[in-house]
């Protein structure tokens, strides 16, 4: 770098003037070269170090995100694996859904090696500026007022995204729940991060974004309730009636499948309802998480059948009311009466005196 500078200093010296000029000339850029070469030489050392610090920083930020990385994936391996092992038993398979676990399982994944990235890679660039010198006051500054602009322009979405994170997270739900959404209600198909897939009963696919769900039903996490109401005659012998849907509920209890859906006995609470000619027996029975339906539907059978063989009478349905008949418009209920004064020979008309026009006054 010096000789460099003394080579500009002797070529400065041939192009200028002879004379004193020429000596000025030279003596500035033999100055000018020296202070360079003197810069270069004071800097040196701090330019190599700080370069060595800032690819120090760039391998252990690189390594450090392969290493978490891959962590978290190796965990999330060994949740599906344990998810997996479980469902071959007798007790797993019927609490554990692996596809529900296995994509529970994956989400979170996604979601903790993004802000693994984002945390080790933010701060690695960070470092990067602070060991140029370089003053991340305004930056900070910019950076927290974009972050605020974009978090209003999409606030939805960001709300779409937490909302899923804490879904997620609390097991609220997974794939195979019936649930009750508010705004729909169905078998959950698929979750993600911003919506949620849900079957409905018709077969309509519903996509729900996260953000909008206010509250959830699940209707397949515990136990369930299969609820049916019996309306018998009032002069029925309710007592028979309630022995003959025990005897019909222990039967089912016994047969397959059954027997697995049905996790307690089938028992009749009581009368709910008492009218003139009607009765009303509630039957409830605990079932399997989102079972409750079919065993709805077997139970009734089985009592109705129960029932009749019993000699029990079911109260008949009562016909529909009847519409009230309307009452006939009557035809001359828009017109006028006649007067009595349209008659020129009716005791009115000739009582009544005429009208006569005033005499005119002679100017």
């Amino acid at each position: 770098m010096f000789w460099s500078a003394s080579t500009v200093a002797a070529a400065h010296l041939r192009a200028a003037p002879a004379g004193s000029t020429g000596s000025s000339s030279l003596d500035d850029a033999t100055e000018k070269a020296t202070n360079a070469a003197g810069w270069v030489q004071e800097n040196w050392g701090t330019w190599l170090t700080s370069g060595l610090q800032i690819l120090l920083i760039l391998v252990i930020a690189v390594v450090l995100r392969h290493v978490i990385r891959r962590t978290i994936t190796k965990l999330i391996e060994r949740m599906n694996r344990t998810a997996a092992a479980a469902v071959g038993t007798a007790l797993g398979g019927l609490l554990v859904n692996a596809e529900r676990r296995r994509q529970r399982s994956e989400a979170i994944g996604s979601v903790l090696r993004s802000v693994a990235s984002f945390v080790i890679m933010g701060t690695a660039a960070l470092t990067v500026l602070s060991v140029l010198k370089i003053n991340l006051a305004p930056l900070l500054a910019s950076a927290g007022v974009a972050g605020v602009a974009i978090g209003f322009g999409a606030r939805n979405l960001v709300t779409d995204f937490l909302s899923g994170v804490f879904m997620i997270l609390e097991d609220q739900y997974g794939v195979g729940d019936e649930i009750d959404a508010g705004v729909a209600t169905g078998t959950v198909i698929e979750v993600g991060l911003r919506v949620t897939k849900l079957r409905g009963p018709n077969g309509a696919i519903w996509y729900i974004r996260n953000g909008e769900v206010k509250r959830i039903g699940n209707l397949s996490q515990g136990w369930s309730t299969a609820a049916v109401d019996v309306v018998l005659a009032a002069d029925q012998d309710l007592q028979r009636a309630r022995d003959t849907i025990t005897a019909a509920g222990a039967e089912m209890s016994k047969s397959e499948p059954w027997n697995e859906q049905l996790w307690e006995p089938v028992e009749v609470l009581g009368l709910s309802e008492v009218h003139l000619d009607t009765v009303t027996l509630s039957v409830a029975a605990k079932t399997m998480p989102g079972k409750a339906a079919g065993v709805e539907r077997e139970l009734r059978w089985r009592i109705k059948r129960a029932l009749d063989a019993a000699g029990v009478h079911l109260a008949p349905r009562p016909a529909p009311d009847e519409e009230e008949e309307l009452p006939t418009a009557d035809a001359t209920a828009t017109i006028a009466a006649p007067s009595a004064l349209n008659n020129p020979t009716s005791p009115q008309a000739q009582a009544v005196e005429p009208l006569t026009a005033a005499p005119k006054s002679v100017q």
